[in-house]
């Protein structure tokens, strides 16, 4: 009997996963006779159920595994779970910290991107739903199994498989207690991240709010003004709001260093690498007994040491990259750049300078505090129009000092209109009752003069880098001589004013709130298609194009430097190899420029056939010349005819290479000029390179002799004579020739083997010594 009870349970637990409604019917049909053999009848036998029994096994074990959260999923999990710890960090940091915009700024940041966070795990909890509906799935296919559903309407069969149908009640019982499970709790959290995206919804609306009030705008005052600001509040007060606040600021700033890890440690890394280079070259000279020569470059920072230089490239950078990091966090950045930048002043600047930078840093050090730490009210807007009057005054009169010492003036001019301006500007609406707007601009004053100095600093520090590092490869080639660094650094600086305008110029729109707007003005602007015909383009795809064969041109200009390479090389020694290697990295640069802009505009390939098509008319109509020296550049930098250094004549020209291009190849002529020859010209020519294999001419010197003396003896004066000249080249044996011989007298001339780029030297001075020899021997002698 109780077998027959755990048969019935079987029945109904499998009548209930196949949502199948049981029916039996009991009629019994007379059997049919037929006159065909039993072999070809088509019945169902025991192995095609113990099949059918076996394939929802391993449906039932394949539903179980997919039920079950991998990997990915706990990784999800835990992904929400740090994601409330950071919501919960900036919802509570909202409600406590100084509504300042580099705050407001932070908040709204990691607010988007928690946003972004959110809106993913809730795609893959959704992914994750669908995929235990799907599981579902596979038991509703299971009906289609007409062997199976067969077998569960015989109750006699079933008998037979007792065991079978047990072994499936049990994995059925743990899917769906496995599937239940894990449905519940994608549905908590399903529920969650809805909720916290509410939650980040509000909170954003309220940062918004919090940086449209802190806007320049005049149109609404946060507080009375300032003869009607009444508010007292007790010291104890003022002293436990200081502590919450740095409780509060230092939580924030701790989150925003634990989010930006990763971001600072690379720089550290490359900051580390770059003193290690620097030092790998300062290491060398003192070695070698160069290092006194740096103070022939004028050098201010690198002689100094290498680890705060480099500190101060890498806090200059970090604070152009980190522009809406926390209020602390930032300005303590700006603090400790300052501090460095006061060791680098030590002893180089004069008292006055050095007491004015004390008291400018004095001032934005109390700024930043009054900023963060106290309460607004009538103390603290006094203050700051105390600090603001002081910065006024500096502005008018001490700045002056500080733009002396500097290595770039030309920005300190319009650094200290914007710091007295913006200064005057605070004190206005301090008084009216604007103190956010206030004190933002009060921040951005001190920020922007004290930025412009660091930014000073910075430059003149990556000049003394490059400078350092052609000097050390000079030295390494054997060139001792100290070139002309002026001029070069001149060249040099260039490009890098427009880099550090463009750090300095974001940062103080950063501080203003207006960077945000700015960026995104200028993205739409750069990135809204224009049509003209059948062409669409952008501006923003029209400036990169530009701005990267900007870029590509620069660097071939400049990257012979980095090897060393400037235009007062010895000729004599001049390293043909290398300047090989650098045409050709010159061209693949160059090459590799244009390839990239070409790529970087997002012309389609149909639209550039259509302007190759053009171009090759124009090549045909006008730009044959053009076309023609170019690829005759390209000839030459690979066949190598001539190269930078030698001495060559073409046509009536003479001279020796100064630099290939290219276009042109430039010649300097031995009376000074330097001449320009296309290179279509110098291949379609013939050329004379008198240093194709070796740097030697052969030349001649006609004397005349007379006196009492044989041919021989005349022979071994001058190979004695010319065997103790240095300039001559003594591997090859001078030749003698006699044009005449009389009695007494002899025409002789001869021919010997000196360096090409100082023959007339040579020719002069064994002149003179073949004059002293014989007239040594008490004979005449002429030339």
């Amino acid at each position: 009997m109780l077998q027959k009870r755990n048969y019935l349970y079987l029945f109904a637990l499998l009548a209930a996963l196949f949502f199948a409604p049981l029916s039996y019917s009991q009629t019994t049909a007379t059997p049919k006779k037929e006159s065909r053999s039993k072999l070809f009848e088509e019945t169902t036998t025991d192995s095609d159920y113990l099949m059918a029994i076996e394939k929802a096994g391993e449906v039932m074990e394949s539903a179980y595994n997919d039920a079950d959260f991998d990997s990915a999923s706990r990784h999800l999990f835990g992904e929400i779970k740090r994601t409330q710890s950071k919501l919960d960090l900036i919802l509570a940091s909202l409600k406590g910290a100084n509504p300042n915009v580099r705050n407001q700024q932070m908040y709204h940041t990691v607010l988007q991107e928690i946003q972004t966070q959110l809106d993913e795990q809730n795609t893959a909890i959704n992914l994750r739903n669908e995929n235990l509906e799907k599981i579902k799935g596979r038991f509703i296919e299971l009906r289609k199994d007409k062997t199976l559903m067969g077998l569960i309407k015989d109750t006699i069969r079933r008998k037979q498989f007792k065991k079978e149908f047990a072994n499936l009640r049990k994995k059925y019982r743990s899917t769906d207690s496995l599937m239940t499970k894990n449905q519940s709790v994608l549905n908590a959290k399903k529920r969650i991240t809805v909720q916290r995206k509410i939650a980040v919804s509000n909170a954003l609306i309220t940062v918004e709010n919090n940086l449209e009030k802190s806007g320049i705008s005049m149109l609404h005052k946060e507080y009375p003004f300032l003869w009607n600001f009444n508010e007292s509040i007790p010291k104890k007060v003022i002293r436990q709001n200081i502590g919450a606040k740095i409780v509060i600021e230092e939580s924030v700033a701790a989150y925003y260093l634990s989010y930006r890890t990763g971001g600072l440690i690379t720089l550290l890394f490359f900051i580390g690498l770059l003193a290690w280079y620097i030092s790998r070259n300062i290491k060398y000279l003192k070695e070698n007994g160069y290092a006194e020569n740096l103070s022939d470059f004028n050098f201010k920072y690198l002689n100094r040491g290498v680890i705060i230089p480099a500190a101060v490239i890498g806090l200059n950078i970090a604070v152009v990259s980190n522009l809406y990091a926390p209020a602390l966090f930032l300005e303590l950045l700006q603090l400790l750049l300052l501090g460095f930048l006061t060791v680098l002043f030590k002893n180089k600047w004069s008292k006055v300078s050095m007491k004015n930078w004390l008291f400018l840093l004095g001032l934005f050090f109390t700024l930043c505090f009054l900023d963060l730490f106290i309460e607004v009210g009538f103390l603290q807007r006094s203050a700051f129009i105390i600090i603001n009057i002081l910065g006024i005054r500096y502005g008018l009169v001490q700045i002056k000092t500080l733009k002396d010492q500097l290595y770039i003036k030309g920005f300190f001019k319009w650094a200290s209109i914007i710091f007295i301006g913006l200064n005057g500007l605070s004190i206005l609406y301090n008084l009216f009752g604007r103190v956010s707007l206030s004190n933002m601009l009060s921040l951005t004053a001190f920020i922007s003069l004290t930025q412009i100095v660091a930014l000073s600093v910075l430059l003149k520090i990556i000049l003394e880098i490059i400078i350092l590092q052609i000097y050390t490869t000079r030295i390494k080639r054997g060139f001792e001589k100290i070139f002309d660094h002026e001029s070069l650094s001149d060249t040099l600086k260039k490009p890098f004013i427009i880099v550090i305008s463009y750090m300095w110029l974001v940062v103080i729109a950063s501080n203003l709130n207006i960077w945000e707007s700015l960026h995104s003005s200028l993205g739409n602007l750069l990135t809204h298609p224009n049509t003209i015909g059948s062409i669409t383009f952008t501006l923003g795809n029209i400036v990169l194009f530009f701005i990267i064969i900007w870029i590509a041109h620069l660097l071939q200009k400049y990257v012979a430097y980095f090897f060393g390479e400037i235009d007062d090389e010895n000729e004599e020694n001049v390293n043909k190899r290398q300047h090989s290697k650098l045409l050709i990295t010159r061209l693949i640069v160059l090459i590799g420029g244009y390839l990239l802009a070409v790529a970087a505009s997002g012309m389609p390939l149909d639209k550039l056939s259509i302007l190759l098509g053009a171009l090759g008319v124009g090549v045909g109509l006008g730009l044959q010349n053009v076309v023609n020296n170019f690829v005759s550049g390209v000839i030459l930098i690979f066949d190598k005819p001539i190269q930078i250094g030698d001495v060559i004549e073409i046509s009536s020209e003479s001279g020796r290479v100064k630099s290939m291009g290219l276009r042109t190849t430039k010649i300097n002529a031995p009376n000074g000029a330097e001449i320009i020859i296309p290179n279509g010209n110098l291949l379609s020519q013939n050329i004379t390179n008198w240093t194709y294999t070796d740097n030697f001419k052969l030349v001649e010197v006609s004397i005349d002799i007379s006196g009492d003396t044989t041919p021989e003896d005349i022979n071994a004066i001058i190979i004695e004579a010319l065997e103790n000249l240095t300039l001559v080249n003594t591997v090859k044996p001078p030749q003698i020739f006699y044009n005449a011989i009389s009695d007494e007298k002899y025409k002789v001339l001869v021919k010997f083997w000196c360096s090409i780029y100082r023959t007339e030297e040579t020719i002069s001075s064994a002149r003179q010594t073949l004059f002293s020899s014989f007239k040594a021997k008490g004979l005449t002698f002429s030339s």
